[in-house]
């Protein structure tokens, strides 16, 4: 085969895997469908067949339209004012305890005003249940819609876009309500032009835990002093930054409550006195977006990530005893609507909150309730495409009607003065049990999959990954000689055995949840299996292999204690937690043992090179100085930032000053090496093997000292031993002679990699993603660098372990695979690439394709969104990271065998003239 079909092929091959993830993420992940318009007149009517929006009412002037909100509605409004106060990322067990207990004395402590108005009644407070994703973006527009966010929110989320649905901002906006909005950024991106006054701060500089929240307060007393709104809101993101940062014990985290129990108590206190002197009457709800880990993060589905805050304070809220509830988060939608006398947003997936309704009347409060009972029923009829109107015949319904008869009888007996207390007791519970099972059934809705679309993009998946394996063993017949090609060792097969293993765990959703543990077992298994063969062969340095691969398990062994769990067993004792136990320390003297280690490998293998000279020693002098400068950032800079809350101007210049230097020593040795190696030797091969060599030590080491400055300080030593495992493989194979084949030794690395992620204390849920680390060297927000530095940090060791597979082929005794050959460039790229690139492609590829058809035929499982989704999008990215990697290989790759092929050829000219 050519080099250009084979180049061709490879490329096809790609485009096809990418066109049909494609298909698939957009028929499986669509937007989620959302009724159009608003609503208006008509929610506050039975819904009917022939029922149609009333567009006579946007002709009315706002306050005109909410005279004729409130005499349809039969409800006067319970408050004037709303003040919305979200404090971000704080969990409700931090105010209302856990398991019927109240939280420790500390964060009691923390918060003693808060603490005060919930023991004097004065305040309600409800544990509200965040669905996942839990970050901000769904979470915000779940409190002001009420609907279900889709999961790909969780991508939206660094990109917002005008939230269109109907929702509470839209609706008070229209009633002529003055709104004011102070904090996270989001919101005026959700709700452009809406807001007469604000000041938005960005929400992802998480290294700033001070000034966000300053912003904010800054303006609270003018504010609150004004008159002339209806609306405020106020995000504070301190507490949210303060976790990413430090975890919910962070040193920080108490007097982070402090502040923010401070900021109630003077709402609160503004509040009664605004009362006092013209009585208007001002709710003031203070929430929580979601919740976080212990670590800080969230995203995921656990009960600390989903555990959000709802507490409502003011007027008529003394007259309900606490009861500390769980709500669901799109319950505060409804609430607020009907407490205000707007229309419920038509998406809404809420029930209201009966507590605070108890203040109204009987009446009232049956006519709120019947109004909630109205949008929900709509909603249901809507989603029910398959039913004709009205004749829907499901549980939910017959709930309905039998609420509706209850009421309607209630209504009879309340006009003769006969209705008992038992008969309003009944009607309650008959719509509460209707509003609960339609929001119920509604927040759990699958959304409907074109299957057409599905099963085109896994074809087209499986198509690429079938021209991926013919590709593969195509090359193999072409590099190895035909007899050894179906001649198969244990370790040979054992490659194919654990692509097997992974894939069939792959429809458990706990082995999904947990499933480092069958890497780190999978890649023992494997050299463990070398280390029995080694043993048994008589080629090759037994002695330097057998020392390779003790390496390679002992280090393997650490790797795998140093963070335990996925999801289920996190609260397990390991390294990483015994290190932080310890103290900060302990952790820096082991950050600076780490970055000794990779400095003094970096330059053991710069002096193992043959060819030595001005050139190497500049490289081993630029990297030599690229790790003092981490060093010196580590012992001088790094957690100051933690302690201060406040971004050090040095601390930035010294990581952009690393950040130039690393990208400067990597293209400059890329680039460079073809052509003054081409000066050392007249040999071709010895001038790819070296220049190779060289671009790969460059890539390994420049990519280690990125990871030492990016990653958590815990995370250097896992750096350290993952650069130690896989050099010891490549010099495992370099001695095995021919016995360790070119795609086994890339196969093991590529595994190395795999394992290595889950070493570094990433799971397949969301909450584990440093967004912390994503704005080292940064200044102020920016999407693209942060998204970018957050993938770096999260695919560490799987790019780790794709760049060094240059210098794996560097090392290879490339004259044995050319022996009684006569090749021409293109055929010496393709034999010395093929291996480089169809390894990892066609392993990532079966994944790819096994877990797309899992996630396909697990649409329906309970655990779609919480477990198999999160899996998806890291299957799905780890895809681009293989891309990314095998380009970086090819061109470089293709890019020494052209240029030295080039100099030797006007070499050869120039010597024959």
């Amino acid at each position: 085969m050519k080099c250009s079909t084979f180049t061709l092929l490879t490329a096809l091959a790609i485009l096809l895997q990418i066109t049909g993830l494609s298909l698939f993420i957009l028929g499986f992940f669509p937007i989620k469908p959302a009724l159009s318009g608003v609503s208006g007149p008509e929610s506050f009517r039975p819904p009917s067949c022939a029922s149609t929006e009333d567009q006579n009412h946007t002709a009315l002037h706002p306050h005109q339209l909410k005279s004729f909100y409130q005499k349809l509605s039969e409800i006067p409004p319970s408050y004037d004012r709303l003040i919305l106060l979200v404090i971000d990322g704080l969990p409700a067990e931090f105010v209302l305890g856990r398991d019927g207990q109240p939280p420790s004395k500390p964060l009691k402590d923390a918060m003693p005003y808060t603490q005060s108005l919930l023991a004097s009644k004065m305040a309600l407070g409800y544990h509200a249940k965040a669905a996942p994703p839990t970050v901000t973006l769904p979470r915000l527009k779940a409190m002001t819609s009420g609907s279900i966010s889709g999961f790909l929110d969780v991508l939206f989320n660094f990109n917002t876009q005008a939230f269109l649905e109907d929702n509470i901002i839209g609706q008070f906006f229209r009633i002529g309500w003055k709104m004011l909005m102070l904090g996270d950024e989001t919101w005026l991106k959700l709700f452009p032009g809406l807001f007469t006054r604000h000041d938005g701060v960005s929400s992802f500089f998480v290294k700033d835990t001070v000034q966000v929240d300053h912003n904010v307060s800054r303006h609270l007393s003018y504010e609150l002093y004004k008159d002339d709104w209806n609306l405020l809101i106020l995000h504070y993101l301190g507490l949210d930054h303060v976790g990413h940062l430090g975890g919910r014990s962070s040193v920080m985290m108490g007097p982070k409550l402090r502040e923010m129990d401070e900021i109630i108590k003077m709402i609160h206190l503004s509040t009664i006195q605004s009362q006092e002197s013209d009585h208007r009457r001002t709710l003031l709800v203070v929430v929580s977006d979601h919740g976080m880990q212990e670590n800080g993060n969230h995203g995921g589905s656990s009960y600390e990530e989903t555990d959000s805050l709802a507490l409502f304070i003011g007027p008529g809220i003394s007259h309900v005893s606490p009861t500390y509830d769980t709500i669901n988060q799109v319950d505060i939608t409804p609430t607020l609507a009907l407490l205000f006398g707007i229309p419920i947003p038509k998406n809404n997936a809420g029930h209201l909150i009966a507590d605070l309704f108890h203040p109204l009347e009987d009446h009232q409060l049956l006519r709120a309730m019947e109004l909630n009972s109205w949008q929900l029923l709509r909603l249901l009829q809507a989603q029910a495409t398959d039913s004709t109107c009205g004749s829907l015949e499901d549980a939910s319904s017959s709930l309905y009607l039998d609420a509706a008869a209850l009421h309607g009888s209630w209504k009879s007996k309340n006009v003769l003065r006969s209705a008992s207390g038992n008969d309003l007791k009944s009607t309650v519970l008959a719509y509460t049990e209707f509003l609960t099972t339609a929001s119920d059934q509604l927040s759990h809705t699958a959304t409907d999959k074109p299957i057409g679309l599905l099963v085109s993009g896994i074809m087209t998946m499986l198509l690429s990954c079938v021209m991926f394996m013919g590709l593969l063993y195509k090359v193999g017949q072409e590099v190895y000689p035909n007899k050894q090609v179906h001649k198969f060792q244990l370790s040979e097969a054992l490659i194919g055995g654990i692509i097997v293993i992974i894939v069939l765990s792959m429809g458990s959703s706990s082995l999904v949840e947990e499933e480092q543990y069958l890497w780190h077992f999978m890649t023992s298994t494997f050299f463990l299996v070398l280390l029995h063969q080694t043993i048994k062969s008589n080629t090759g340095n037994r002695t330097s292999q057998l020392f390779s691969i003790a390496v390679i398990l002992i280090s393997g062994r650490i790797l795998k204690g140093w963070h335990q769990g996925g999801v289920n067993w996190t609260h397990l004792p390991d390294i990483s937690k015994s290190l932080e136990i310890l103290g900060s320390p302990y952790v820096k003297l082991l950050q600076i043992i780490s970055i000794l280690l990779v400095i003094t490998l970096c330059l053991y293998t710069l002096s193992s090179l043959r060819s030595r000279g001005s050139f190497v020693i500049l490289i081993g002098l630029s990297y030599l100085c690229t790790g003092l400068l981490v060093l010196h950032y580590v012992i001088k800079y790094q957690g100051s930032e933690s302690e201060t809350g406040t971004s050090d101007n040095d601390a930035i210049v010294a990581v952009r000053l690393i950040y130039g230097l690393i990208i400067t020593s990597v293209t400059v040795t890329v680039i460079a090496s073809p052509w003054f190696m081409s000066f050392k030797s007249k040999d071709l091969v010895s001038v790819i093997k070296d220049s190779l060599y060289l671009s790969g030590t460059t890539y390994m080491f420049g990519w280690c000292f990125l990871q030492l400055l990016l990653q958590q300080p815990v995370n250097s030593m896992v750096i350290s031993l993952l650069l130690v495992q896989i050099v010891a493989t490549i010099y495992y194979a370099s001695h095995g002679g021919s016995d360790v084949k070119q795609w086994v030794e890339i196969a093991a690395i590529y595994y190395l990699g795999m394992a290595g992620h889950f070493s570094l204390g990433n799971t397949n849920t969301l909450a584990t993603i440093d967004v912390a680390g994503a704005f080292i060297g940064i200044s102020s927000h920016s999407t693209v660098l942060s998204g970018v530095i957050m993938f770096v940090i999260t695919y560490a060791s799987p790019m780790l372990a794709l760049l060094s597979m240059v210098m794996s082929v560097s090392v290879k005794e490339i004259n044995i695979i050319l022996k009684n050959r006569e090749v021409n460039t293109g055929q010496l790229v393709k034999i010395i690439l093929g291996f480089l690139c169809l390894v990892p492609l066609g392993l990532n590829s079966v994944l790819l394709v096994a877990y797309t058809i899992i996630l396909l035929l697990m649409r329906n499982h309970l655990f779609i969104w919480t477990v198999f989704s999160p899996k998806y999008i890291y299957v799905v990215v780890t895809t681009v990271c293989v891309l990314v990697g095998v380009l970086i290989v090819a061109s470089t790759v293709t890019y020494v065998i052209s240029t030295a092929a080039f100099l030797r050829k006007k070499k050869v000219y120039g010597g024959r003239r």
